[in-house]
């Protein structure tokens, strides 16, 4: 699989902690919603490879990841 093959991403709602190291990263994919204090996809929700795997690595709660594809 190419690196700069588009992923999709996901955000599990139950662990994210809203600290927005997400948005900071790719603003283009995530945003933080201030109400809810959680992160959300936007857009097409996709990131290169590479750019997916250093957003999932940050994320301090663990709640983003990449999702499968089939």
């Amino acid at each position: 699989m190419p690196e700069d093959e588009l992923v999709p991403m996901a955000i599990d709602d139950d662990l994210c902690i809203g600290v927005g190291q997400c948005e900071l990263l790719e603003p283009e994919v995530f945003r933080l919603d201030d109400d809810e204090g959680r992160a959300h996809l936007i857009n097409d929700g996709r990131l290169p490879r590479d750019r997916a795997e250093t957003v999932v690595d940050k994320c301090p709660s663990g709640a983003i990841s990449i999702r499968p594809t089939t």
